[in-house]
């Protein structure tokens, strides 16, 4: 199992990278820049939500 912190970085990476292809897709009139933009936008949110989610069960875990 990764780490959640690593999970965390990616996901906001992969927001980052998402929102900026986003911008160029609509700055150069691409729609399929656009499109990636939105998939790798939402692949991010999957990791950070990953990442925290791991982080909460072992913090429950530490809990106990």
């Amino acid at each position: 199992m990764g780490s959640s912190t690593g999970d965390k970085i990616k996901g906001a990476t992969n927001e980052a990278v998402g929102k900026a292809k986003q911008g160029i897709g609509k700055a150069v009139d691409s729609d399929r820049m656009k499109g990636e933009g939105v998939v790798q936008e939402a692949k991010g949110h999957l990791q950070k939500g990953k990442g925290e989610a791991k982080e909460a069960i072992k913090k429950a875990i530490d809990d106990q």
